[in-house]
């Protein structure tokens, strides 16, 4: 299966000029939602994180909203296991409505696109008080430079997405109008 013409034919790869929720800019742009309704398209990708974790003793998975949900959704049922659901309250990442980690969880967190890795590092730094992060799974990376989560992390797809700090930003691209996708900046 090719996981790179599933996700350009479902409408997730953008190109032009955007600003990254991080606040670096990029030429590429990676919209979710098109991955999120379209379930064989996601589960194709989750399929990829399940399998790599599948033998890692892995107890619970976990995800953040928005995103995230869906995909711990997906792979805690291809795996088997229970989902824990990670929300937002106050900015803070909380487990709300009565969610709760079992003693001696064994937790698989996953997200859906990994830039910076603050989803995710919010995410463990909330868990790993009550349970062992068995690692973290993606799926897709487009991270410039190894982004260090305090687990393995593992992408079911790797692209090459080069993003820039805002002084930074080639005039190839400072020339193409900016735009801003996302959700935690406010603006979507």
């Amino acid at each position: 299966m090719n996981l790179e013409q599933l996700l350009n034919d479902s409408g997730a790869v953008l190109r032009g000029h955007f600003l990254l929720t991080s606040g670096r800019h990029s030429d590429v742009y990676f919209e979710k939602f098109r991955v999120l309704e379209r379930p064989d398209v996601l589960s194709a990708l989750c399929s990829e994180i399940a399998d790599h974790f599948r033998d890692q003793g892995v107890t619970l998975v976990a995800g953040p909203t928005t995103g995230g949900i869906i995909i711990a959704f997906e792979v805690a049922r291809l795996m088997g296991l229970p989902a824990l659901y990670v929300e937002s309250e106050d900015g803070k990442k909380k487990l709300r409505r009565g969610a709760r980690v079992p003693e001696g969880a064994r937790v698989l967190v996953v997200d859906d696109v990994l830039t910076t890795g603050t989803s995710v590092r919010e995410v463990v730094e909330l868990l790993q008080v009550q349970a062992e992060i068995v690692g973290i799974g993606v799926l897709i990376d487009r991270s410039d430079q190894g982004v260090e989560l305090g687990a393995p992390i593992y992408a079911a797809h790797k692209v090459g997405a080069n993003s820039y700090a805002e002084d930074e930003v080639p005039d190839w691209l400072a020339k193409i109008p900016v735009t801003k996708p996302g959700t935690r900046s406010g603006l979507q």
